[in-house]
């Protein structure tokens, strides 16, 4: 029927379904219409009436019993069925897609679909939805088709497929919807690589080497850790096998290949060959470096030559050896190196090192029958497509995807044939159609989920939307600006981007205007909280990168913090009146206290003043006094020292002179000559004595405080004073008798009268002046 008006009216020829339950109708191309029905198949309408759509299909169509189904964007036909899963069919009804349960998906029944704008199914299951991703060139092969086991070689050969994993060798005939994974027979076990060599499929397995035949494995050579084959161009009935220990020869046959002879004079584990123009093979070790290698004449043996950093090379570890364009290129640590026959040295290889980075490490890489190179580095995934002028264009973006799904170790890129790839991969293997687009364009939107203020209880500011005009979006209009109070200024945002490939991927960059500088870095962060928010309006923006780093448009969401009640505008004015109110107050007090209390200090420092003139005067006087007493008493103590030093001078020249004197008296008497010498020696002592000038220093230093400098200045103005001159004037002053001075100075008294008369002519005194008066008075 069709809704007219207010009414349902039946359609012409709609009778054509009557008892049949019709679960879909859509319009297809030449304005016919495309109707599903439960049991009964598809039909499509005509001039006539109705008919079957897919007539080889519908017998399966009727039992698979259709419950929904719609119009791709691509012009095909999506189908979810009660007891098959889902099925894509072109516009031709042909089925080119069946996903049920344990192949793509776990659940058969599909009740209902739809495709997003970035191409994904999305089933709807009794119990659950699931996600195809059709719009993407990725197809998986795991367990979910019943693939066990890590993935590591493949090879397709007509219409069979067959997978090599560390469980076993699986072949399937992928021309054959109803045709099931099967396991090869004998093939349990690691398998490393398979190869088709003249027509026949060769497996390299950690038992040995194998011929595959009718789904089964067949033992060539028991030779374990069978790595590789290689079918030598300069010897073309022979086939070179690489294992634990190092080479083997088989030989190709009518009956296929077969096995000749272990190879002498090479043990290395032989895992990556391949044969350049010249006839030469080169292998490249996982850690110990290269090894050109030559078969004898009577192919028993090899010779070899190895090559480490001396040879060009950046290491010796992770080396690889591919051929490209008929061509050899050696994959390093450090970039990728082609080898120099005229130098037998390794070089960079300008080309590769352009396209893939001057320090890339690639791990794995294949070329197709069309000249597209394939390639996967520690840093990115790629492919460098050949374009019809035989330049290449770098693809990258796409591959993100993979980045955390393909092997660590022994990694591999297969290629089926033209634009057709399989990566070995952690779970199985996944499939790279290159023909299909490599650009992803499809926008994408941040939204924020939830805004809550975190108090005593979570209270929800925004549930994710708005409603305006009985219409739900996402950007907040201007009048929708929340106001917050203080007490609520922890606040939390829950935000997310509906893009689903590569979902965990997803990073976000947040920034709060107002309360930080910029943007944070990215993170898998979905949910951002701040806390103790000052006052003021705030503006929170984020946005997204997906999986290919593509940048979804900013979102923001902005809302006041209200100030505290103690920091609103009419509390500031209060503040101000109050604040007004006490300067003008204290302003008051203080003048009056200023003025009352000066006029006091005033009164006060006038009588201070006049006391403490008066008692500055008696202050003055009594220091002065006491200054001249304690000068006067210093004088006398010293003057006492002076007088004590100056006798105990006088009372030992005097016991000294003595004693001289008596010695002379024995000298006089005794006849002996020896006592007489050493008695003389003795006198001589004693002179020396009585002339050390020690004492002499020790005196003028006391005599010269006692004074005023005599010494010096006498010593200043009359140069031409002896010292012992010098003496007799201190003595002079110091008022001694001239016996006494003669004792001090160790002369005769009138020797003592000559000094002083040779003194007053050097002092150049007259007759009428007394040379005691002049010394006293100087």
């Amino acid at each position: 029927s069709v809704l007219d008006s207010d009414s349902l009216k039946l359609i012409r020829n709609g009778d054509f379904f009557k008892n049949k339950t019709v679960t879909s109708i859509l319009p297809v191309a030449n304005e016919q219409l495309l109707i599903s029905t439960y049991n009964d198949g598809i039909f499509i309408s005509t001039s006539n009436g109705y008919k079957e759509w897919s007539p080889e299909n519908n017998d399966f169509l009727e039992k698979a019993a259709i419950n929904h189904a719609i119009r791709l964007n691509n012009g095909r036909i999506a189908i979810g069925t009660q007891n098959e899963g889902v099925l894509i069919l072109n516009a031709e009804g042909n089925i080119e897609l069946h996903l049920t349960n344990g192949k793509g998906i776990e659940n058969r029944t599909v009740l209902s679909l739809f495709e997003d704008i970035q191409g994904n199914l999305w089933l709807g299951h009794n119990n659950g939805i699931s996600m195809i991703e059709l719009n993407l060139p990725f197809t998986h092969a795991n367990e979910q088709i019943e693939l066990p086991g890590t993935g590591y070689d493949a090879l397709l050969k007509n219409d069979t497929l067959y997978y090599g994993t560390n469980n076993g060798l699986y072949f399937k005939n992928i021309k054959k919807r109803e045709a099931e994974l099967q396991l090869v027979e004998n093939s349990t076990g690691q398998v490393y690589s398979i190869e088709n060599i003249d027509g026949q499929i060769i497996m390299g397995h950690h038992n040995g080497a194998f011929a595959v035949s009718h789904g089964k494995a067949n033992l060539l050579a028991p030779i374990a850790g069978t790595w590789t084959f290689l079918e030598l161009r300069g010897q073309p009935n022979y086939v070179l096998q690489g294992n634990y220990k190092g080479l083997a020869l088989f030989e190709k046959t009518v009956k296929g290949l077969k096995f000749i002879r272990k190879l002498d004079g090479f043990q290395e584990s032989s895992r990556v060959m391949q044969e350049d123009q010249n006839g030469d093979i080169w292998m490249t070790h996982g850690y110990k470096g290269v090894y050109k290698i030559q078969l004898n004449e009577n192919l028993t043996g090899v010779e070899y030559k190895y090559y480490g950093t001396e040879s060009g090379l950046p290491s010796t570890v992770l080396i690889n050896v591919w051929r490209v364009n008929n061509r050899l290129i050696f994959t390093t640590e450090r970039g990728v190196y082609r080898y120099d026959k005229s130098t037998d040295r390794f070089i960079k290889d300008d080309f590769f090192n352009e396209m893939l980075g001057p320090d890339s490490q690639i791990m794995s890489l294949s070329e197709d029958p069309i000249g597209n190179v394939f390639y996967a580095s520690m840093k990115e995934i790629g492919v460098l497509e050949k374009q019809p002028n035989s330049t290449y264009e770098k693809h990258t973006d796409i591959f993100n995807r993979l980045d955390l799904l393909l092997n660590d170790d022994l990694q591999n890129l297969i290629t089926l044939e033209a634009n057709q790839v399989l990566f070995a991969a952690k779970e199985g293997f996944i499939h790279f159609n290159n023909q299909m687009p490599k650009t992803i364009n499809h926008n994408f939107s941040t939204i924020i989920n939830s805004v809550k203020l975190s108090s005593s209880e979570d209270t929800l500011t925004l549930g994710g939307r708005y409603i305006i005009d009985n219409t739900i979006k996402f950007e907040q209009p201007k009048v929708k600006i929340p106001k917050v109070s203080f007490n609520n200024n922890a606040i939390q945002f829950s935000f997310s981007a509906p893009f689903v490939e590569g979902q965990n991927d997803t990073k976000y960059q947040y920034w709060l205007e107002n309360a930080e500088p910029g943007y944070s870095e990215w993170s898998n962060r979905m949910l951002k909280e701040y806390s103790n928010l000052k006052e003021g309006k705030y503006t929170f923006h984020v946005k997204a990168k997906n999986i290919y780093n593509q940048l979804s448009e900013p979102i923001s969401f902005s809302f006041v913090i209200l100030p505290p009640w103690y920091r609103t505008p009419l509390a500031y004015s209060i503040y101000f009146i109050l604040l007004f109110g006490v300067l003008a107050t204290t302003f008051y007090a203080f003048e009056f206290r200023y003025k009352k209390k000066t006029e006091i200090l005033t009164e006060e420092k006038e009588k201070e003043l006049t006391r403490m003139d008066t008692e500055l005067k008696s202050s003055e006087q009594e220091i002065e006094r006491l200054k001249n007493e304690k000068l006067k008493a210093k004088i006398e103590l010293q003057n006492k020292e002076l007088a004590t030093s100056t006798m105990h001078l006088i009372n030992k020249n005097g016991f000294i002179s003595h004693v001289k004197t008596n010695l002379n008296t024995i000298i006089k008497r005794s006849k002996n000559q020896e006592v007489k010498h050493e008695i003389n020696k003795i006198i001589h002592n004693i002179d020396k004595n009585i002339a050390s000038d020690n004492d002499w220093e020790h005196f003028s230093i006391h005599f010269d405080q006692v004074h005023g400098d005599f010494i010096k200045r006498l010593k200043s103005n009359y140069t031409n004073l002896s010292p012992q001159e010098m003496k007799l004037s201190a003595y002079l002053r110091m008022n001694l008798s001239t016996k006494e001075i003669a004792h001090l100075l160790n002369i005769s008294v009138r020797g003592a009268e000559i000094a002083r008369y040779r003194l007053r002519k050097k002092l150049n005194l007259d007759r009428s002046e007394n040379l005691q008066e002049f010394i006293l008075k100087y």
